[in-house]
Formats: structure tokens, sequence, C-alpha cells
């Protein structure tokens, strides 16, 4: 995956582009360098030099329609809602970009509806892992077999190693 453009952008069209995220993923953003990078994937928005947002767009290609927060942004603005939480266990299998099962599953935010773009952590440190769609609400993703989110970016993908 490679940037084909990257430029700044007005800091009015960056929030009304990225507000809606923000709000649904409970998180603070502050900054003010404003900028956009063109992918062979999904439009990037940037904050002071963090990528924030995915846009895959229509959903043609890698990943859902839509926007979803990106890995390397969780980390420096953490959201407060749309988690799900995992134990050590399922760790090393997220990494290598697997579904997350329900039975790996300790936590979720009971607001998640099935069909949400949700970020997955791990129980220990709280560290995001991967972003994926909920397969499930989030009250049922605790209790239950078989896949509860559809990892679409996780950890160590082409685009964590772009921005990395």
């Amino acid at each position: 995956m490679k940037v084909r453009k990257r430029y700044g952008m007005k800091e009015k069209r960056f929030w009304r582009d990225v507000a809606p995220y923000a709000e649904a993923f409970g998180v603070e953003l502050h900054g003010g360098k404003f900028e956009v990078a063109e992918t062979d994937g999904p439009r990037v928005y940037i904050l002071d030099g963090t990528p924030i947002v995915l846009d895959f767009g229509d959903g043609a290609g890698e990943g859902p329609s839509g926007h979803a927060p990106a890995l390397v942004g969780i980390l420096r603005h953490p959201p407060t809602r749309r988690y799900v939480t995992v134990d050590p266990g399922a760790v090393r299998f997220l990494a290598n970009g697997a579904d997350v099962m329900a039975p790996g599953i300790v936590d979720a935010d009971p607001g998640i509806r099935e069909g949400d773009v949700v970020w997955v952590r791990e129980q220990v440190h709280g560290k995001p892992l991967s972003v994926g769609r909920a397969l499930r609400p989030g009250t049922e993703m605790v209790r239950g077999q078989g896949k509860a989110v559809e990892v679409f970016h996780y950890v160590g993908d082409r685009l964590w190693k772009l921005f990395e």
C-alpha cells in the first residue's frame, strides 16, 4: 500500500468529515495541522501527523463502507465507546488478523449494535489490537459461541505499516 497524494485541508472541512467518528467513539480531538492522505486503499484523515480516521468510501475493495478509526490514532487519542475487550489468549491470533471469537471476549460496550464499527483491545493494558464490524450486539458478545467481530484493520497490517 502506498500514499498516492498527501495534502493539507481546511479545519472546517476536516471537522465536518471527522466529527461523526469522534462523537460515535467518544474521542476528544484537539490539534492544528489537518491533512488527508489518498492511498490505494482508504482515504486517511490525519491530525498533527497522526492518522485518525480511515474513509473506505462506498466499501469497494478492502474494508467496510464509511469511516473507521485508525489504530495509530486510537493509541494517541483513546476512544471511550465501541470497545471490545479480549483475554490474553486471543492476542496472538488477533495480531495475525484473525476475526474475534465470542469465547475470547471478556467485556464489550453495551451500546454496540450489530453492524457497528468497533475497536478491539487487550485486557491487561487496554492497548488496541484491531478494528472491525460487530456481528452481534455488545450485550451478546460476552456470552455465546462463534464469530463476534469481523476484523478489517489490525496491528501489523498494510495500513499500520504505512503510518508507523
